[in-house]
């Protein structure tokens, strides 16, 4: 129950954010990353297509494509409650999927090894400092996560999203970094 009414809250909250905030916040979020060793480094990486008022990451994965990084999103099977990465080489592969999040068409699914993937890109509605996150209640990323524990995790966040303690519960997977418009926290520290 607390972390549904922290996930209504912040939610509420980034809803008010408004348009030119969004906006700006999202570019000052992914600028980062782009200037961070973890992305330059990475040559597969995985990223949520984001919907709604999440930092936008729609530029992140054009950008990535042509700076020759492979891009794969995650795929959810609603039934298991699992997700499986797919390459993407456009949005042009892309139609509205589960929960109205863009998801490759069924011709341009291209599973890929999860062992494969260098950084993960994880979404997330509220985030702590130690890297625990509040996500939006189905246990997708922390059951995915939980078996490939060499990928680098960075969540993308704004800074209203950050919390003093996220509850967690022994089956939760803390991110590695945290990335909001006012700082890059490094939750290994």
């Amino acid at each position: 129950m607390i972390k549904k009414s922290i996930r209504n809250h912040i939610l509420d909250n980034r809803s008010k954010l408004g348009e030119v905030y969004h906006k700006s916040y999202s570019e000052t979020i992914i600028n980062k990353l782009y200037d961070s060793s973890f992305y330059k480094d990475a040559k597969i990486i995985m990223t949520f297509i984001s919907f709604g008022d999440e930092v936008d990451t729609h530029d992140f994965i054009k950008k990535s494509l042509s700076n020759d990084k492979k891009i794969v999103v995650p795929i959810t099977f609603p039934k298991t409650k699992e997700i499986k990465p797919s390459e993407i080489h456009g949005f042009d592969e892309l139609e509205i999927g589960f929960y109205n999040i863009l998801t490759p068409k069924d011709e341009f699914i291209r599973f890929i090894d999860p062992k494969d993937i260098d950084l993960a890109i994880v979404p997330g509605v509220a985030f702590d400092r130690n890297g625990y996150r509040v996500g939006y209640g189905g246990g997708y990323y922390d059951r995915f996560l939980s078996k490939y524990p060499d990928i680098v995790k960075l969540g993308v966040a704004f800074d209203l999203q950050l919390i003093d303690a996220v509850p967690k519960e022994n089956f939760d997977i803390p991110v590695d970094l945290i990335i909001t418009e006012k700082e890059i926290i490094n939750c290994n520290e």
